[in-house]
């Protein structure tokens, strides 16, 4: 990137490293969360506000913010949106902090310059420069999904723990990085600025967002194959597990609307609420199953 050092450096000053340490017996522990989870913070105002991705802080009984001085502070959790996997955190510095603006993404164009910034664990940091190769829909295994991502290239397999920012040439954060996909492309997924924008006062103020209705949640993991939508694995004590769906259904309808790709499926959970029935078609052993499934806010599992 043909940018000035200086903005590299206003970067790597607002990154931080994040610590959590969650209980063994949570239940995000059994989805392969495990209890020592560690990532980076992005610091977004001066007096201690910090953005990182919301896994991270999944049932933390603790969580310690590393400066790149070095120096520890215990955090407290402001907030966490599961609608678009951002988590905030506090501390309290005994001087202002150098932080970054976040900037809305919509004017970004595939193939343009930015650079991302990482924690590689207490106060060591990465920086690497990539391009712009996605902005688009997102969807993952679990029930998340975002109407617009962002994905970035990273030159070097070494680039940090998720939770940093993806910055352009004005030294804004135009994205937070979600997920690292080092080992498959060298590629960073990011959760573009505006979802920040949008959600930070409800988070600063409530903890979480309440000006949206949450979606219909049922704890299910799922893949498409061959246009098709499977299951592949239910969360323990999910309503989806206690409905009786199992590991290899294969879901033909929501709702008696028709399922092709799991993105389809999410939309379908995304028109029903929580508390609200939803009705799954489902074949398994060669046989046709309807399974109704009663539907929570993934805030009710989580905590």
């Amino acid at each position: 990137m043909n940018a000035p050092v200086v903005l590299l450096e206003k970067a790597l000053r607002a990154t931080v490293g994040v610590h959590s340490q969650i209980p063994s017996t949570h239940v995000s522990t059994a989805i392969g969360l495990g209890t020592d989870r560690r990532g980076t913070g992005t610091v977004v105002s001066p007096d201690g506000l910090i953005v990182t991705a919301h896994y991270l802080l999944l049932g933390a009984s603790g969580v310690i913010v590393t400066l790149p001085s070095g120096e520890q502070h215990q955090a407290k959790i402001v907030g966490k949106d599961y609608s678009t996997g951002l988590g905030l955190l506090r501390i309290d510095p005994s001087r202002p902090l150098p932080c970054l603006k976040i900037a809305s993404s919509a004017n970004c164009q595939t193939g343009e310059e930015v650079f991302t910034v990482a924690s590689l664990g207490a106060d060591k940091r990465c920086a690497d420069c990539g391009l712009i190769t996605y902005l688009g829909p997102f969807d993952a295994i679990w029930e998340f999904e975002l109407d617009r991502s962002v994905c970035a290239t990273a030159s070097s397999l070494q680039i940090g723990f998720p939770g940093g920012a993806i910055v352009n040439h004005r030294a804004e954060a135009i994205a937070i990085s979600y997920l690292n996909f080092a080992d498959i492309g060298r590629a960073i997924l990011g959760i573009p600025g505006e979802c920040f924008l949008a959600v930070r006062d409800e988070l600063v103020q409530c903890g979480r967002r309440v000006s949206a209705t949450s979606r219909a949640w049922l704890g299910v993991l799922s893949y498409t194959i061959r246009e098709h939508v499977v299951i592949a694995n239910v969360m323990p004590g999910a309503p989806g597990e206690k409905a009786g769906l199992q590991q290899g259904d294969l879901v033909i309808a929501v709702n008696g609307a028709e399922i092709s790709e799991r993105r389809a499926m999410y939309q379908a959970l995304g028109n029903k609420r929580p508390g609200e029935m939803i009705n799954l078609k489902v074949l398994r052993d060669n046989r046709i199953r309807q399974i109704d499934v009663t539907a929570i806010r993934p805030e009710d599992y989580f905590g």
